[in-house]
C-alpha cells in the first residue's frame, strides 16, 4: 500500500483558510487554498510564506469559489504552482469574477495602507498578489462535471457532489488506489448547504467511506425552521423596523450569493405588496459580476426565474463607479443598501457604515456567520464605539440579525448529512469551526461515530491515514499559529478597545484637572513598562 498523508493548513479550530494537502507516494494534491479572515493575527498568514513548496503541489481540487476556499490560490501560482486546477463549470465562472477583485482589493488596500505608513515613516508592505497573478491563475482551471470521476495525479481520482451551498459547490470524494485492497476513499465536505436553501438543493454525497473531513461552522447551533415565505415574513418585518423617512438600511453581504438571495426576496417581497416600493442599492462591483455568472446559470438553480424577476425590479440599482458608490451617502429618503464584504472587514460596506453607525435613522442587519475578531462580531456583540481604518465612531444604529440566509448547515443538518455517510471506517475530521461549534457537533454525534474517532485538528497538523485508521505524525511540523491565537480576539483588537476606552473615559471627565491627571497615570504606567 502506498503511504498516505493528509495535512490541515487552514480551516483547522476556525472557520477560515481553507487548505488541505493530500500527499501520496505519486504527488502532493491540495484542497482548497483558501484567504483567512478573523484578527489581523490570523490576517497575516496570508502574507506568509506557505508551509509547503507550492511548486511540489501537482493540481488542486476547489470545492467553490468563496475567497476563504479559493482566495490563495493566485498567490500559489505567483510562487511556483503551475498545475491544473479542477473545479465545477460554475465555481469557474465564479472565480473568474472574484479572483480578480481579490486581487483589486489587495492592490488597493496595500497602496492606501503604504499612503499612511509613509505619513508615519513606516516601511512599505506589497500586495499577497495582483491581478496578473489572478490571471495567470485563471488559466490554470479545468471544468469538471458533478457525479464524473476525474483523474488528477497517478493512483488519485476525485469526484464532486453537489454540496447544496453557494452556485457551482461541491464536497470533494478522493478515492486513491491500493495495490493490495479496495481504494482508500476520503470525503471532503467543503460548505455543507443548509436545508430549503433559496438556490439549490440538498446536499449529496457517498456513505460507506473511509475517512470524512466535515465542517462545522454551525455545529452547535439550531436555526428556527423556516420555510421561504416564513423567511421572506422575517426579512419584511426587519425592513419595516427599520424604516424611518431619513433612514438607510444597510445590509453587509458577501457579493456571491447571498446579494443574489436578498436581491430576489427583497424584489418579490416589493412585487406582491409585502414592502412598499423601496430604493435597493447593489454597492459592490463584485456583486454586480456575480449576478451576470448567476444569471448565466439561472437555469441550474431551483429558483432561478425569481431571481430573474428580481433582477428586471425597477427598484433595483447597481453602483459600479466609485463615484456612484460616493452618491449614496447623499440619498434622502428611507433606501436599502447591499454591500460587501459580509463582515466588514473590506470593501465598500466600510464607508457605508461610517456613514450611518453613529446616527439613530439607521440599521444594520447582518445575514451570515461572523468571525471572531471581525468587525461585523464586534458589533454583533454589542460594541457602542467601534474604530473604522482609525477613526473612532459610536455605535447608534440598530444592530440586527436573521441567520435565515446563512449557506451552512445547523448542527442537527449536519449531524443528519453525516449520518447519512454512513458507515464511515475509520475517522471523522471536523474543521471550519470555532471550538464551541466543533464541541456542539461532536456531542451531536454521540451513538453515531465513536466518539474516539471524531478528531479536532489543528492548524498545520498532520496524519497518516492508514487501514487500521489515522495517526498523528511522529514529525509534526510546526504550527504557525498556536491554538491559543487562532479564532481569538488578538491584541489588534484589544488596542482598538482600549483607545476606544481611554476617550470615553477622557470625555466623562467632569474637568480639564480630571483629565490631565488620567493622562499623567497612563504616561507614568508606559514609561514603567518601557522601563524609562
Amino acid at each position: 500500500m502506498q503511504n498516505l498523508r493528509l495535512t490541515f493548513h487552514g480551516a483547522a479550530r476556525a472557520v477560515t483558510g481553507s487548505c488541505f494537502r493530500v500527499e501520496t507516494d505519486h504527488g502532493q494534491v491540495l484542497v482548497d487554498c483558501g484567504l483567512f479572515q478573523g484578527s489581523k493575527t490570523e490576517k497575516e498568514l496570508n502574507y506568509r510564506p506557505f508551509p509547503f513548496a507550492p511548486d511540489a503541489i501537482a493540481a488542486v481540487i476547489l470545492s467553490h469559489a468563496h475567497i476563504d476556499h479559493s482566495g490563495l490560490l493566485p498567490k500559489l501560482v505567483r510562487h511556483g504552482f503551475t498545475g491544473p486546477i479542477h473545479a465545477t463549470p460554475a465555481t469557474v465562472d465564479l472565480a473568474g469574477v472574484m479572483l480578480p477583485d481579490s486581487a483589486h482589493i489587495q492592490e488597493i488596500e496595500v497602496e492606501q495602507f503604504n499612503r499612511r505608513a509613509a505619513r508615519r515613516d513606516r516601511g512599505k508592505v506589497t500586495p499577497i498578489y495582483t491581478r496578473q497573478d489572478a490571471d495567470a491563475c485563471l488559466a490554470l482551471f479545468r471544468p469538471q462535471p458533478y457525479d464524473a470521476w476525474f483523474s488528477v495525479i497517478p493512483g488519485l481520482r476525485a469526484r464532486f457532489w453537489n454540496a447544496g451551498h453557494l452556485l457551482g459547490s461541491a464536497s470533494v470524494e478522493i478515492e486513491v488506489a491500493r495495490a493490495d485492497a479496495a481504494p482508500m476513499q476520503i470525503l471532503f465536505s467543503a460548505d455543507i448547504g443548509p436545508d430549503y436553501k433559496l438556490m439549490h438543493p440538498d446536499p449529496e454525497g457517498p456513505s460507506g467511506v473511509d475517512y470524512l473531513i466535515c465542517e462545522s461552522t454551525y455545529g452547535d447551533r439550531d436555526r428556527i425552521d423556516a420555510t421561504a415565505d416564513r423567511r421572506r415574513k422575517l426579512l419584511a418585518d426587519e425592513v419595516r423596523a427599520a424604516m424611518h423617512p431619513n433612514g438607510a438600511l444597510l445590509i453587509p453581504s458577501f457579493a456571491v450569493e447571498r446579494a443574489q438571495e436578498l436581491i430576489s426576496d427583497l424584489g418579490r417581497l416589493i412585487a406582491e405588496g409585502a414592502l412598499p416600493p423601496t430604493p435597493i442599492y447593489v454597492d459592490s462591483p463584485l456583486a454586480t459580476k456575480a449576478t451576470r455568472v448567476f444569471a448565466k446559470h439561472h437555469r441550474e438553480l431551483e429558483e432561478g426565474a425569481v431571481l430573474m424577476k428580481g433582477l428586471k425590479s425597477r427598484h433595483l440599482h447597481f453602483t459600479e463607479t466609485r463615484e456612484q458608490s460616493i452618491a449614496l451617502d447623499r440619498i434622502r429618503g428611507f433606501h436599502i443598501v447591499i454591500a460587501a464584504s459580509g463582515m466588514c472587514e473590506a470593501g465598500r460596506i466600510r464607508h457605508r457604515l461610517k456613514n450611518w453607525l453613529w446616527r439613530d435613522e439607521g440599521t444594520v442587519l447582518f445575514t451570515g456567520f461572523q468571525a471572531v475578531g471581525t468587525l461585523g462580531r464586534i458589533l454583533q456583540d454589542g460594541a457602542t464605539s467601534v474604530r473604522i481604518q482609525g477613526e473612532e465612531f459610536s455605535v447608534r444604529a440598530r444592530i440586527r440579525s436573521l441567520d435565515l440566509y446563512s449557506g451552512h448547515a445547523d448542527g442537527t443538518e449536519l449531524r443528519d448529512w453525516i449520518k447519512a455517510r454512513l458507515p464511515i471506517r475509520h475517522d471523522v475530521f471536523l474543521v471550519h469551526g470555532e471550538e464551541a461549534a466543533m464541541e456542539g457537533l461532536a456531542a451531536r454525534l454521540t451513538g453515531i461515530v465513536d466518539p474516539a474517532h471524531v478528531l479536532r485538528p489543528e492548524l498545520d497538523e498532520g496524519f497518516e491515514l492508514t487501514a487500521m485508521g489515522s495517526q498523528r505524525l511522529a514529525e509534526p511540523m510546526p504550527p504557525r499559529l498556536p491554538p491559543e491565537k487562532v479564532a481569538r480576539m488578538d491584541w489588534h483588537n484589544d488596542v482598538s478597545r482600549l483607545i476606544l476606552e481611554i476617550n470615553e473615559a477622557l470625555r466623562a471627565s467632569p474637568d480639564e484637572r480630571t483629565r490631565g491627571v488620567l493622562i499623567r497615570r497612563l504616561r507614568r504606567a508606559l514609561e514603567a513598562e518601557n522601563g524609562a
